[in-house]
C-alpha cells in the first residue's frame, strides 16, 4: 500500500472516530438538555397543581382542576400511601395502564421506554408529595416532541458525520500529495543515479523550514560529501597508479637488464638488485597503508587493555632511532601514564606521527607525555617545513596531500593522519594540529585517562 493511501485512510479514520466521539457527547448531552428541561416543566405545574387542589374539597372540583392541567398524550393521578390511585385524569388509556400509580414522600423524576403503537416510545415521570400527606401527585406524558427532536438530531449529525469524513478524505489525499512531492522527488533522483552512477542533487522548489525541507537539503549535503569524496578517490586512484607505475616500472627495467646480462657484471648487478629490493619495499609499505584503511573500516572491536604508555613509546622510539638513525627524545614527569586501549592501533597512530615528522623535517623529534586528573596527552613535535595555515583544517580528510610532489618522494599516500584520527575516535580521544610553515608543526593526542573521561 502507498503511503499516501495510507496518511489520507489514517487521516479519515482517525476524523471518523473524533466525529463519533463528538456526535455521541453531544447527543448525550441533548437528550440531558432536553429532558431536564421536561422535568423542570413537569415540576411547575406539579407545585401549581398541588397548590390548587389544597384549596379543593369535593371530588368533582378536584378532577376539574386536574383536567385543566391536562396536556396531549399524558395523564395526571394522585396515589394514597398505599399506592392506590385516587383521582385521575387523562387523555392516553394505554400510557395511563402501561404505568403503574406509585406514592413518594421525596420529588422524584424518571423517564421509562413503553411499547406504544409504533414501537418504542420515551415517557416522562415526576412524582411530588402533597402538603397534607395524604398522598402524592403523578403527572406522565409521552415525550413525542423529543422523539422528534432526537431524529432530526440524529440525522443531522451523520450528514455532519459523512460530510467531515468526505472532507477528510479529500483533504488527506492532498495533504498526502503535499508531503510525499519532496519525498517523491528524491525518489525520482535517487532512481535516476542508480540508473545514471552519476550523483545529483535535488531541487528545492518551497522555502517552507519544514522537517521534509530538512530531508533534502541533507540528501543534497550528503551528495556533495559523496561528490566531494568521489573526487578525492579519484584524485588517490590516479596518484597511487602513478606512484605503483614508477616503482613497477623501475622493477620490470631492472629485472630485464639481469634478464639480458645475467650477473656477469657484479656491480651492476648488485645495484639492480639494490632498486628492486628499494622499489618492492616502497609497494610494500603502500599495500600495508591501504590494508590498514580497509580494516580499520570493516573492524570497530578494539582489544582493549592497561597499558603504560611510557614503555610503549620508549620501545617504539628505541626502534625508529636504530633505524633510521635519527635524534627523537621522549620528555615525562610522572611514571607510570597508563590508559585503557588498544596497544597496537595506538602504537599506529605514534608510529604514524613519528613517521610524518621524519618525512617533513630533518632536525631532532620531540615526544611528550603528561597528565592531568581526566587526559592523558601525547605531543609529537618537529622542527620541519611545516603546514600552511589554509591547509590544516583539511588534513585530517580521507586522501588529503598537501603537497603532492613532496608526497610522492616521500611515499606518502594522504591516508596516515586519517586512519590516525579514526583510531583517537575508537579511543574516545581527539586528535589536533599546530603548525607554523617553515618553523615545525605539533600533533597533539589526548586520551582519557582509566577512571577520567574526555571533555
Amino acid at each position: 500500500m502507498r503511503i499516501t493511501t495510507k496518511i489520507n485512510l489514517l487521516t479519515t479514520a482517525w476524523m471518523l472516530c473524533i466525529m463519533v466521539l463528538i456526535n455521541f457527547v453531544v447527543f448525550i448531552l441533548f437528550m440531558k438538555t432536553t429532558v431536564n428541561m421536561e422535568e423542570d416543566i413537569q415540576f411547575q405545574k406539579a407545585e401549581e397543581i398541588v397548590k390548587d387542589i389544597g384549596k379543593k374539597q369535593s371530588f368533582s372540583s378536584i378532577q376539574g382542576e386536574l383536567k385543566d392541567y391536562l396536556t396531549e398524550h399524558s395523564y395526571i393521578r394522585i396515589v394514597d400511601p398505599k399506592n392506590k390511585v385516587l383521582h385521575q385524569v387523562t387523555n392516553d388509556l394505554l400510557l395511563s395502564k402501561k404505568i403503574k400509580g406509585k406514592y413518594t414522600k421525596i420529588k422524584q423524576a424518571q423517564t421509562r421506554l413503553i411499547m406504544a403503537e409504533h414501537g418504542e416510545e420515551e415517557v416522562l415521570i415526576v412524582r411530588v408529595p402533597i402538603h397534607n400527606g395524604k398522598g402524592s401527585l403523578e403527572i406522565s406524558e409521552r415525550l413525542i416532541g423529543l422523539e422528534t427532536r432526537k431524529e432530526t438530531l440524529r440525522g443531522i449529525l451523520i450528514f455532519s458525520t459523512l460530510l467531515a469524513a468526505l472532507l477528510s478524505l479529500l483533504g488527506g489525499r492532498w495533504l498526502a500529495n503535499m508531503i510525499m512531492r519532496p519525498i517523491a522527488n528524491m525518489i525520482k533522483t535517487m532512481e535516476e543515479i542508480e540508473k545514471s552512477g552519476v550523483p545529483k542533487t535535488i531541487t528545492i522548489q518551497t522555502k517552507t523550514k519544514d522537517e521534509l525541507q530538512t530531508m533534502a537539503r541533507t540528501f543534497n549535503r550528503m551528495i556533495g560529501r559523496l561528490q566531494e569524496n568521489i573526487e578525492k578517490q579519484k584524485q588517490f586512484v590516479s596518484d597511487a597508479s602513478h606512484e605503483l607505475k614508477t616503482p613497477l616500472t623501475v622493477i620490470k627495467s631492472y629485472a630485464n637488464f639481469l634478464r639480458r646480462h645475467g650477473l656477469e657484471n657484479k656491480e651492476m648487478a648488485e645495484e639492480a638488485i639494490q632498486a628492486i629490493h628499494s622499489e618492492a619495499t616502497r609497494i610494500q609499505k603502500m599495500t600495508e597503508t591501504f590494508l590498514d584503511l580497509a580494516a580499520l573500516e570493516k573492524d570497530h572491536v578494539l582489544d582493549s587493555k592497561e597499558l603504560d604508555l611510557i614503555s610503549l613509546c620508549q620501545s617504539i622510539l628505541k626502534q625508529f632511532k636504530e633505524v633510521y638513525r635519527r635524534d627523537i627524545t621522549l620528555h615525562f614527569k610522572e611514571y607510570p601514564i597508563k590508559i585503557h586501549g588498544d596497544e597496537l592501533k595506538i602504537k599506529q597512530v605514534i608510529i604514524i606521527l613519528l613517521d610524518n615528522a621524519m618525512k617533513y623535517s630533518n632536525d631532532k623529534i620531540d615526544v611528550y607525555l603528561e597528565k592531568d586528573k581526566q587526559h592523558i596527552v601525547v605531543r609529537v613535535k618537529d622542527y620541519g617545513i611545516g603546514i600552511p595555515q589554509g591547509e590544516i583544517e583539511n588534513i585530517f580528510e580521507r586522501f588529503y596531500r598537501v603537497d603532492k610532489a613532496r608526497s610522492r618522494e616521500t611515499g606518502g599516500s594522504g591516508l596516515g593522519l586519517y586512519i590516525a584520527k579514526s583510531i583517537m575516535k575508537l579511543h574516545k580521544g581527539k586528535i589536533k594540529i599546530t603548525s607554523t610553515e617553515g618553523t615545525g608543526t605539533e600533533v597533539v593526542l589526548i586520551l582519557p585517562t582509566i577512571d577520567g573521561s574526555n571533555e
